[in-house]
Protein backbone atom coordinates (compact mmCIF):
# COMPACT_ATOMS: atom_id res chain seq x y z
CA UNK A 1 0.00 0.00 0.00
CA UNK A 2 1.77 3.61 -1.35
CA UNK A 3 1.63 6.14 1.74
CA UNK A 4 -0.77 8.00 0.14
CA UNK A 5 -3.47 4.78 0.15
CA UNK A 6 -2.33 4.30 3.89
CA UNK A 7 -3.06 8.62 4.85
CA UNK A 8 -6.24 8.24 2.92
CA UNK A 9 -7.85 5.12 5.31
CA UNK A 10 -7.05 7.06 8.57
CA UNK A 11 -7.95 10.52 6.93
CA UNK A 12 -11.51 8.87 5.48
CA UNK A 13 -13.09 8.30 8.83
CA UNK A 14 -11.92 11.66 10.22
CA UNK A 15 -13.35 14.16 8.15
CA UNK A 16 -10.51 14.20 5.42
CA UNK A 17 -7.69 15.51 7.93
CA UNK A 18 -4.59 13.63 9.13
CA UNK A 19 -1.93 14.96 11.54
CA UNK A 20 2.00 14.64 11.29
CA UNK A 21 2.04 12.56 14.78
CA UNK A 22 -0.90 10.08 13.39
CA UNK A 23 0.56 9.68 10.00
CA UNK A 24 4.18 8.70 11.72
CA UNK A 25 2.16 6.04 13.96
CA UNK A 26 0.85 4.64 10.84
CA UNK A 27 4.40 4.32 9.62
CA UNK A 28 4.61 7.30 7.02
CA UNK A 29 7.52 10.00 7.31
CA UNK A 30 6.66 14.06 7.71
CA UNK A 31 8.63 14.43 4.67
CA UNK A 32 6.28 12.03 2.43
CA UNK A 33 3.51 14.63 4.26
CA UNK A 34 5.52 17.48 2.66
CA UNK A 35 5.91 16.00 -0.84
CA UNK A 36 2.66 15.10 -1.03
CA UNK A 37 1.16 18.18 -0.07
CA UNK A 38 3.44 19.77 -3.08
CA UNK A 39 2.01 17.49 -5.13
CA UNK A 40 -2.06 18.34 -4.39
CA UNK A 41 -2.53 15.21 -3.01
CA UNK A 42 -2.86 16.76 0.75
CA UNK A 43 -3.45 20.48 1.50
CA UNK A 44 -2.40 21.66 4.26
CA UNK A 45 -4.81 23.27 7.34
CA UNK A 46 -2.23 24.27 9.72
CA UNK A 47 0.61 23.22 11.37
CA UNK A 48 1.12 19.45 11.21
CA UNK A 49 -2.43 19.08 9.97
CA UNK A 50 -3.53 17.95 6.62
CA UNK A 51 -6.18 17.05 4.23
CA UNK A 52 -6.74 14.60 1.73
CA UNK A 53 -7.24 16.69 -1.59
CA UNK A 54 -10.53 15.20 -2.64
CA UNK A 55 -12.98 14.83 0.49
CA UNK A 56 -16.46 16.04 0.12
CA UNK A 57 -16.95 18.61 2.79
CA UNK A 58 -19.66 18.19 5.89
CA UNK A 59 -21.18 21.00 7.93
CA UNK A 60 -19.14 19.47 10.56
CA UNK A 61 -16.09 20.38 8.96
CA UNK A 62 -14.64 23.32 10.46
CA UNK A 63 -15.14 21.63 14.05
CA UNK A 64 -13.38 18.82 13.98
CA UNK A 65 -10.58 21.02 12.12
CA UNK A 66 -10.79 23.37 15.33
CA UNK A 67 -10.05 20.13 17.55
CA UNK A 68 -7.26 19.17 15.45
CA UNK A 69 -5.46 22.39 14.71
CA UNK A 70 -5.56 22.83 18.33
CA UNK A 71 -4.27 19.41 20.08
CA UNK A 72 -5.21 16.20 21.23
CA UNK A 73 -7.03 16.68 24.32
CA UNK A 74 -9.10 19.63 22.82
CA UNK A 75 -12.79 19.24 22.47
CA UNK A 76 -15.65 21.78 21.34
CA UNK A 77 -17.38 23.72 24.26
CA UNK A 78 -20.75 25.72 25.29
CA UNK A 79 -22.03 27.82 22.71
CA UNK A 80 -20.09 25.92 19.48
CA UNK A 81 -21.50 22.66 21.30
CA UNK A 82 -24.85 24.10 21.03
CA UNK A 83 -24.33 25.35 17.03
CA UNK A 84 -22.77 22.00 16.01
CA UNK A 85 -26.29 20.65 16.55
CA UNK A 86 -28.18 23.07 15.58
CA UNK A 87 -29.49 24.15 18.83
CA UNK A 88 -30.84 27.29 20.84
CA UNK A 89 -30.50 29.49 17.51
CA UNK A 90 -26.69 30.22 18.11
CA UNK A 91 -23.84 31.17 16.16
CA UNK A 92 -20.66 32.63 17.92
CA UNK A 93 -18.20 34.40 15.70
CA UNK A 94 -15.35 31.81 16.58
CA UNK A 95 -15.40 28.27 17.55
CA UNK A 96 -15.08 27.89 21.20
CA UNK A 97 -12.80 24.79 21.69
CA UNK A 98 -11.93 23.75 25.43
CA UNK A 99 -8.47 21.93 25.88
CA UNK A 100 -6.65 20.74 29.50
CA UNK A 101 -3.06 21.94 27.89
CA UNK A 102 -2.12 25.56 27.38
CA UNK A 103 -2.11 26.47 23.82
CA UNK A 104 1.01 28.69 22.36
CA UNK A 105 0.71 28.33 18.91
CA UNK A 106 -1.08 30.42 16.37
CA UNK A 107 -4.38 29.36 15.42
CA UNK A 108 -7.03 30.40 12.95
CA UNK A 109 -9.20 33.40 14.14
CA UNK A 110 -12.48 31.37 13.71
CA UNK A 111 -10.94 29.25 16.86
CA UNK A 112 -11.28 30.58 20.45
CA UNK A 113 -8.94 28.55 22.73
CA UNK A 114 -10.11 28.28 26.03
CA UNK A 115 -8.10 26.52 28.89
CA UNK A 116 -9.91 24.65 31.51
CA UNK A 117 -8.52 23.50 34.54
CA UNK A 118 -12.27 22.03 35.78
CA UNK A 119 -13.43 18.58 34.54
CA UNK A 120 -15.89 18.94 31.65
CA UNK A 121 -18.00 15.76 30.58
CA UNK A 122 -16.65 15.11 27.49
CA UNK A 123 -18.18 13.00 24.76
CA UNK A 124 -17.71 12.08 21.21
CA UNK A 125 -20.44 13.64 18.32
CA UNK A 126 -19.71 12.25 14.71
CA UNK A 127 -16.45 11.35 15.82
CA UNK A 128 -16.05 14.93 17.12
CA UNK A 129 -14.65 15.46 21.14
CA UNK A 130 -17.16 17.81 22.47
CA UNK A 131 -18.69 18.50 25.96
CA UNK A 132 -21.89 16.89 26.21
CA UNK A 133 -25.31 18.59 25.60
CA UNK A 134 -26.16 18.86 28.69
CA UNK A 135 -22.83 20.47 30.63
CA UNK A 136 -22.84 22.61 27.55
CA UNK A 137 -26.83 23.72 27.71
CA UNK A 138 -25.89 24.65 31.45
CA UNK A 139 -22.20 26.26 30.77
CA UNK A 140 -24.45 28.59 28.34
CA UNK A 141 -26.77 30.38 30.99
CA UNK A 142 -24.67 33.71 31.76
CA UNK A 143 -24.53 33.93 27.75
CA UNK A 144 -28.16 33.21 26.30
CA UNK A 145 -31.29 33.44 27.27
CA UNK A 146 -33.13 30.35 29.70
CA UNK A 147 -35.86 30.32 27.36
CA UNK A 148 -33.81 29.34 24.54
CA UNK A 149 -31.75 26.94 27.02
CA UNK A 150 -34.95 25.39 27.24
CA UNK A 151 -35.77 25.07 24.15
CA UNK A 152 -32.72 23.52 23.38
CA UNK A 153 -33.18 20.94 25.40
CA UNK A 154 -36.37 19.61 24.15
CA UNK A 155 -34.90 20.55 20.57
CA UNK A 156 -31.45 18.25 21.78
CA UNK A 157 -34.25 15.31 23.18
CA UNK A 158 -36.04 15.46 19.59
CA UNK A 159 -33.27 14.54 17.82
CA UNK A 160 -32.34 12.12 20.45
CA UNK A 161 -29.15 13.47 21.81
CA UNK A 162 -30.30 13.62 25.47
CA UNK A 163 -32.94 11.66 27.35
CA UNK A 164 -36.50 12.96 28.84
CA UNK A 165 -34.77 12.55 32.26
CA UNK A 166 -32.03 14.47 31.34
CA UNK A 167 -33.86 17.01 29.63
CA UNK A 168 -36.28 17.63 32.60
CA UNK A 169 -32.99 17.67 35.20
CA UNK A 170 -31.59 20.77 32.54
CA UNK A 171 -34.48 22.89 32.62
CA UNK A 172 -34.86 21.91 36.70
CA UNK A 173 -31.57 23.62 36.38
CA UNK A 174 -32.45 26.57 34.67
CA UNK A 175 -35.23 27.65 36.18
CA UNK A 176 -33.26 27.14 40.17
CA UNK A 177 -29.95 28.58 38.66
CA UNK A 178 -27.73 25.95 39.62
CA UNK A 179 -24.82 24.27 37.76
CA UNK A 180 -24.63 21.36 39.65
CA UNK A 181 -26.68 18.88 37.34
CA UNK A 182 -24.54 15.94 35.22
Amino acid sequence: MSYYETIYECAADNFGLITSAKARALGVPNIELVKLSHRGRLIRVGHGVYRIDHYIPTPLDKYAEAVTLTGESAYIFGESVLAMHGLAFVNPAAILVATTKRIRKDLPRYIKPLYRTEKDHVTHYEGIPSQNIVSAILSCRESIMTERLEHAADEARKQGLITQKETECVKEALRNGRQDSK
